[in-house]
């Protein structure tokens, strides 16, 4: 079969790629000497200058207030940081029963947000209604500028063209958000798959930066995963990489729409632990908090059904550590959220081992905001001379 070329380096991505590093230690390292920049980037001290400036002039930086002293010999240092107080990304999560959208600063730190409930999925009216929520939380912060909107959505999405390529529970298929949302907030739009978003806000906010090789398992009403290397989340042809929602579960009864029997989705979904709520007559609805709040309440039903599945998804994500061996892997999912019980159970469930390298979500209040955001914020921590606004 024919090599695939890797891309060549030229002057244009290795500025990119200089850019990027001198970003993302300020964003690390803040307030942070343009000395100890070059120091950690292997740059020379001229670059980072020059970088530092460029990203001052943009406002994306800003100088601290308070020089330090080299060893009290010679001029001080004086720090650089990031200016988080005027720029913000919008963030656009979009869920089987509801929409969230949210503003986040250069940190990643939710600003605002609302929950917009889906009166019907149909791709046009959800969003329309996304930008119109985006709109709203804008005019609530007038001091705030802009830079894109960031869209996280279950499913196949293929990032390069802004596509929802097929969402079966939201019943889309080849839905150009990236062309609608663009024009109707009149704002760079990147769209991407939440469990990939969530692996870029872990490596950049969360805490998990820094390890060298990073699975996300999302198990929500949809369940899929994404995985990174050195820094790369791995997209695959056409962005499908990361789809897990048909793979077997050993000793798996419920049906799946496939057609077969105990696929992961159809096992762990919040939409299957809602029905055997219902089933023992924990709740009556099909929201998984209140299945989360029940337990809280002292429910033993409620206690055994997240634990339970917490365990399955911990076998799960065992399959998944023999197949891809990642540093470390995070877990989305509301009873390791919320319970110290669920968590010990997935860890029992991923062996003794390995199960200190499983860990919860870093965003437990604010996970969905955080995935739709963090589409934008990753392409302007590796890019940020061509995303950033140009200087008025």
């Amino acid at each position: 079969m024919p090599r695939t070329e890797a891309p060549p380096v030229t002057p244009t991505s290795r500025r990119r790629t200089s850019a990027s590093v001198v970003l993302r230690s300020v964003l690390e390292h803040g307030p942070v000497a343009r000395s100890t920049i070059a120091r950690l980037t292997g740059l020379s001290p001229a670059s980072v200058t020059d970088y530092c400036s460029r990203f001052t002039e943009l406002g994306l930086i800003r100088e601290s207030a308070a020089p330090r002293q080299s060893n009290g010999v010679g001029r001080p240092h004086v720090p650089v940081d990031l200016d988080d107080s005027r720029f913000v990304v919008g963030g656009v999560h979009v869920a089987v029963p509801y929409t969230t959208v949210a503003l986040l600063d250069l940190r990643g730190r939710v600003l605002a947000r609302r929950e917009l409930k889906h009166e019907h999925t149909a791709p046009g009216p959800v969003l329309a209604r996304a930008a119109e929520g985006l709109a709203a939380l804008l005019a609530d912060s007038p001091g705030c500028r802009p830079l894109g909107v960031g869209v996280a959505v279950g499913g196949w999405v293929d990032r390069d063209s802004g596509t929802v390529v097929e969402h079966p529970l939201l019943g889309w298929r080849e839905v150009p958000v990236r062309e609608v949302l663009g024009a109707r907030t009149g704002l760079p739009v990147h769209v991407d798959g939440h469990a990939r978003a969530l692996v870029n806000a872990e490596r950049l906010f969360g805490r998990a930066r820094g390890s060298r090789s990073l699975l996300h398992l999302f198990v929500g009403n949809v369940v899929d995963s994404a995985f990174a290397t050195n820094d790369e989340v791995h997209h695959g042809p056409r962005s499908q990489a990361g789809a897990i929602a048909h793979l077997p579960v050993p000793g798996g009864t419920e049906p799946c729409a496939c057609g077969r029997t105990g696929c992961l989705q159809a096992e762990l979904s919040e939409r299957t632990l809602c029905r055997r709520a219902r089933q023992a007559g924990v709740t009556e609805g099909v929201n998984p908090m209140h299945v989360v709040a029940a337990a809280a309440a002292g429910d033993p039903e409620a206690v055994r059904l997240l634990v339970e599945r917490a365990g399955a998804i911990g076998r799960a994500v065992r399959l998944l550590l023999d197949v891809l061996n990642p540093e470390t892997v995070v877990v989305t999912e509301v009873g390791t959220i919320h319970r110290a019980d669920c968590l010990a159970a997935l860890r029992e469930g991923v062996g003794d081992e390995r199960a200190d390298s499983v860990v919860a979500t870093s965003f437990p209040e604010t996970v969905l905001a955080v995935a739709g955001g963090s589409v934008a914020l990753d392409v302007l921590y590796r890019d940020p001379l061509t995303l950033s606004p140009q200087r008025s």
